[in-house]
């Protein structure tokens, strides 16, 4: 298995937090599972939708990887020809994120999240098509 596991995280810039703490959980009809002044978190469908009150508009969303060793993995990321972007933060629960910029100037996040597990698929029914 490769350091790059697949996409984890999507984080959003939220200038208006309630604003928008309010119009995910209408659209999602959940309400958040983490919610505090710096940061709200959504748990969809296994993966992390999240809120950034302190992030640009203008720099759009943040998609997050989730790999296996985020050291290596910055250093996979920068041989192939990203920049650093961010340093690596520890944002609790032994989690840690990091940002580069990829070749094109876009900004692609890593996270290393040891507690992620995606929900069971269920099973398939039998029925037209299976």
């Amino acid at each position: 298995m490769g350091l790059f596991l697949g996409l984890r995280t999507i984080i959003y810039p939220a200038p208006d937090l309630g604003a928008s703490t309010a119009w995910f959980s209408g659209l999602l009809g959940i309400k958040p599972y983490f919610e505090e002044p710096f940061y709200v978190g959504f748990e969809v469908a296994g993966y992390e939708l999240g809120l950034d009150p302190h992030r640009d508009p203008a720099l759009g969303p943040v998609t997050y990887w989730g790999v296996a060793d985020l050291d290596a993995a910055l250093a996979q990321a920068t041989a192939a020809g990203a920049r650093p972007d961010s340093g690596i933060d520890e944002v609790g629960g032994s989690i840690r994120v990091a940002t580069v910029l990829e070749p094109g100037g876009a900004v692609l996040g890593l996270i290393e999240n040891p507690h992620f597990a995606l929900p069971t698929a269920p099973e398939p029914t039998s029925g037209p098509g299976r």
